[in-house]
């Protein structure tokens, strides 16, 4: 009784290793989430001193460094930092409020036109005076700060003349500049702001996702719980019905017989002169003694197949079934699919006996030639499937009954108690098969 080459592909291991691409992806993206913030954090933070820094180290060797010329550019530059680093730096809470916002945002270009009309290379502040602005400030304060900034870079950038020595071309120059500045910094700026806003986005949809996981998670392990306890509820109703239908055989069967067997031997015993009446008492005794030994050894039967405690589930079946095709002379074919793991004994005991119950209905019904028997070990379920080749029959027309005995029915009773399902599909002359399906619980899970 073989094992399918896709067992391997249900198997834990295998579905483990699967997962594992998806799971590493996630660690992934959140490692990249969490770097971008923090260099989103660093630029926000400490980009205010980029500009300060370059303009200071270039205005030397283009400006004639003066001692006055040179205090007013250090103390200036000192200005900017210290106003950038109350707000920003030491608590950028502060800026972040939007009525602080504000005025952070306004001295830092007050500050920058200083410097600028110092010396043109403080133009590099406007790195600064873009990303605050839209940090910073919200709607059109951001678009009007924007092009305050890209002014006075335009305004370094022709070389920060005297208000005086503003002649017709430097103003041309200047006009034009602060357009081209404001045109590309504006496009840049609602891009970058747009791709922020589509990783948020993607940042609150992965988290939405991770709930929703968490919560599906969540529910599956209660519904396995819930599963495992229905089971429970359904092995204790089915060990009090096995119980039930034993004292009933008991005293229907065996317990009669008993009585019987006293009745005719003390029947014998007061026939002392009569000795063809005693030898008839005795051979009845003897009668009703074997039929209770009989009815006594069928009971037994009936409860935990000694081939289960030797053997897998699969391995039992197999056993059972090739000693029947055997003794009935039918060909069988047996096959398991899937990893075989298993299962709690209840389950177990339930497949083998409709298992064993099928066979005996083919033998004694059915006439067939070949008969087919599948164990499929899924996810969720494991399937028990009988298909023979034999004359069927009508299954609206057949009546079954709950007895102790071989029947749909009774094989019907003994899949529900274990909160499984069977489904018999047959017709005249089209041979039957029969499925009998019961939930995959491992046999190391409990209640």
């Amino acid at each position: 009784m073989g094992v399918s080459p896709d067992a391997q592909d249900r198997s834990p291991v295998r579905r483990s290793a699967a997962a594992t691409p998806a799971l590493r992806g996630s660690e992934a993206d959140a490692r990249l989430d969490a770097r971008e913030r923090q260099m989103d954090n660093l630029l926000g933070r400490y980009v205010g001193y980029l500009g300060l820094a370059i303009g200071l180290v270039l205005t030397p060797f283009l400006y004639e460094p003066t001692p006055a010329y040179l205090a007013g550019v250090i103390g200036t530059t000192l200005a900017s930092a210290g106003w950038t680093y109350v707000f920003v730096t030491r608590r950028p809470s502060l800026a972040e409020d939007p009525r602080w916002g504000r005025v952070y945002v306004a001295g830092l270009l007050a500050l920058m036109a200083a410097l600028i009309y110092q010396s043109g290379f403080f133009g590099f502040q406007a790195f600064a005076g873009y990303i605050h602005s839209f940090a910073y400030l919200r709607g059109r304060g951001r678009w009007t700060a924007l092009v305050c900034t890209a002014s006075l870079a335009a305004y370094g950038q022709v070389g920060s003349p005297p208000v005086a020595q503003l002649t017709a071309g430097l103003l041309a120059g200047w006009l034009v500049l602060s357009l081209l500045n404001a045109a590309v910094a504006g496009t840049f700026m609602y891009f970058s702001e747009f791709t922020a806003s589509q990783t948020e986005r993607r940042r609150e949809v992965i988290d939405e996702l991770n709930e929703a996981n968490r919560r599906l998670s969540e529910t599956l392990a209660e519904n396995a719980a819930l599963q495992a306890r229905l089971l429970a509820s359904a092995r204790e109703a089915g060990v009090l019905d096995e119980r039930a239908r034993l004292a009933r055989e008991i005293h229907d069967t065996i317990a009669q017989g008993l009585t019987g067997v006293v009745t005719q031997l003390e029947a014998a015993g007061a026939a002392d002169d009569d000795a063809a009446l005693r030898r008839r008492h005795v051979d009845t005794a003897m009668a009703l003694a074997r039929e209770s030994l009989t009815e006594a050894r069928r009971s037994v039967e009936a409860l935990t197949p000694g081939q289960l405690d030797r053997a897998q589930l699969p391995d039992a079946i197999a056993e059972m079934a090739k000693r029947w095709a055997e003794t009935a002379e039918v060909d069988l074919a047996l096959d398991t699919t899937g990893f075989p793991v298993p299962l709690l004994p209840e389950l177990e005991v339930a497949l083998f006996r409709v298992a064993q119950e099928a066979l005996v209905n083919v033998g004694k019904h059915a006439g067939a030639r070949r008969v087919g028997l599948t164990l499929s070990y899924m996810d969720d379920v494991v399937v028990l499937d009988v298909r023979d080749d034999g004359g069927g029959f009508d299954r609206d027309g057949v009546v079954t009954t709950a007895d102790s005995g071989f029947g749909l029915a009774a094989m019907e009773a003994r899949v529900q108690r274990v909160s499984g399902t069977l489904t018999v599909e047959s017709a005249p002359g089209e041979g039957t098969a029969l499925s009998a399906s019961v939930p995959a619980i491992p046999a190391e899970v409990r209640s």
